[in-house]
């Protein structure tokens, strides 16, 4: 199985992957942003984004099917896809290969979610802090795009707005089988 978190850049992805990570050691990290490094050394990508390369997506679910090596282990995946194609595409991809995905949002009040940008000092930015805000503010319509398309397409919606990193864990347990 594959535990898929989406979610805007703020909304909690990677704390809550890490406090997955913390109480479930067993879910091995599936990061499909080292495949598009990878990538990106090998071939141009006119966009600047290897999300658009159609041997990224390819790879994703090779990959990620590759790891969860027919049901044996289980895959923590924080990667916001924000084209519905895309996704579509890599799901579809995984399906073929009989990789079951827990799909969940990780959902974010407008308000909070500019607050976090702002106030995010991630230590992992070093001086590109400045950068990484601007960046990110700049997909927030890319994102508003996305959650369209992504709120009737998960398993679940988590909203994260009010939550602790462990709570929002504490919900996306729960729906785990076993």
């Amino acid at each position: 199985m594959i535990l898929w978190l989406h979610g805007a850049f703020g909304a909690g992805k990677s704390s809550v992957a890490a406090e997955l990570r913390a109480r479930r050691p067993d879910l091995v990290p599936f990061d499909p942003e080292q495949v598009g490094c990878l990538l990106q050394g090998v071939l141009p990508v006119p966009t600047g984004d290897f999300q658009d390369l159609p041997e990224w997506r390819e790879l994703v679910a090779a990959t990620g099917a590759a790891l969860e090596a027919g049901g044996t282990r289980d895959l923590l995946t924080p990667m916001t896809l924000l084209r519905e194609e895309h996704a579509r595409e890599v799901f579809a991809g995984l399906a073929e290969r009989d990789v079951l995905v827990v799909q969940v949002l990780l959902d974010v009040a407008a308000d909070e979610l500019a607050r976090r940008i702002a106030g995010d000092s991630s230590a992992e930015h070093g001086d590109a802090v400045e950068q990484v805000r601007a960046w990110r503010r700049e997909h927030l319509g890319a994102w508003v795009a996305a959650r369209s398309w992504l709120l009737p397409s998960v398993d679940r919606v988590v909203d994260t707005t009010a939550l602790t990193a462990a709570e929002a864990a504490d919900e996306v347990l729960a729906l785990l089988p076993g």
